[in-house]
């Protein structure tokens, strides 16, 4: 059976589209929402946890009709962007309070569940004191204390340094590797990548693309990527470039007394580009004081697949 099902869902406020006929069908597992910021992601989870109500369309999750479906929620676990925690309360409170605010929690599982996601010696103190990795593991244990089917995560990598995104995809990891299925946005490609081969992209309100990570990620490569690259030696390097065929075009600044010289290279097949430019670089000895890629990110991805679904 399915774990989400969606037919031509969309959802308005006013005149603002935020769901624009959206179709999805997912199975169960490790599923990554991936969007900009302001592509509708909160949206549709906030309809799929029974939140909010479709303007128009049908859904399903678990087999059910989410929208008004109190028993529905008790076999989902909403993890929001935001939470709003008592400073003064202490975890061990707020994963209690989550228990008995369901039917199926217990206080006993709420105290297992702070151990497992790593607050057990934490759980007694005061949630002001809580850092933002903390917090993110408090809300995970509340959303768990009475073991849903589904768990659903509204960026739940925001505002983490990386050791507390390495806790979190670790943890995430666990929970799917122990049956549970899991659904959660966000608008970095790493962070979807790192811990899923499913995805979703959303774009405007839209699915644009469906599949997994090997897919998405040839699209990302049909696109042309920009490259530039500081050096001492532009022009030679420059030279060295446009004699292949992959490569677009090429444009050089020369250095000056402040800055080094940089080449800016556009090409079609990145990994080919990259493989023969580390050679270039070893037999040449330049001197490569700087390499960047804006197009080599998920936003160069929703640029492209945007413009193609326009077209």
């Amino acid at each position: 059976m399915s774990v989400l099902e969606l037919e031509d869902v969309s959802k308005w406020y006013g005149d603002v589209v935020a769901l624009n006929d959206v179709s999805l069908d997912l199975e169960a597992g490790l599923t990554g929402l991936v969007g900009p910021n302001g592509a509708g992601k909160t949206t549709l989870l906030g309809l799929l946890t029974g939140q909010l109500e479709p303007s128009t369309g049908r859904l399903r999750v678990l087999g059910e009709d989410p929208w008004g479906n109190a028993q529905l929620r008790e076999r989902i676990g909403f993890v929001p962007e935001t939470l709003s925690l008592w400073e003064e309360r202490t975890g061990r409170d707020h994963a209690h309070l989550a228990a008995d605010l369901t039917e199926t929690g217990t206080r006993s599982a709420a105290d297992d569940w702070l151990a497992r996601v790593g607050l057990a010696e934490a759980a007694d103190r005061p949630a002001g004191g809580y850092s933002r990795g903390m917090r993110q593991r408090l809300k995970l244990a509340m959303a768990l204390v009475h073991e849903p089917e589904l768990l659903v995560l509204d960026e739940p990598f925001g505002g983490l340094d990386p050791v507390g995104r390495r806790e979190m995809m670790e943890l995430l990891t666990d929970i799917d590797e122990a049956g549970r299925s899991i659904l959660f946005s966000s608008h970095v490609l790493h962070e979807i990548e790192t811990l899923t081969r499913e995805i979703v992209v959303l774009v405007g309100g839209r699915i644009v693309a469906q599949g997994d990570i090997h897919r998405i990620r040839d699209i990302m490569d049909e696109h042309p990527h920009k490259i530039t690259i500081r050096l001492g030696q532009p022009r030679e390097l420059a030279t060295s470039l446009i004699a292949h065929d992959d490569v677009v075009r090429v444009r050089v600044s020369e250095p000056t007394d402040d800055d080094p010289g940089e080449v800016l290279a556009e090409t079609r097949a990145p990994d080919v580009f990259y493989d023969r430019l580390r050679d270039t670089i070893l037999e040449e000895g330049y001197d490569i004081q700087e390499l960047l890629s804006p197009d080599d990110n998920l936003q160069a991805v929703f640029n492209y697949l945007t413009k193609g679904a326009s077209e």
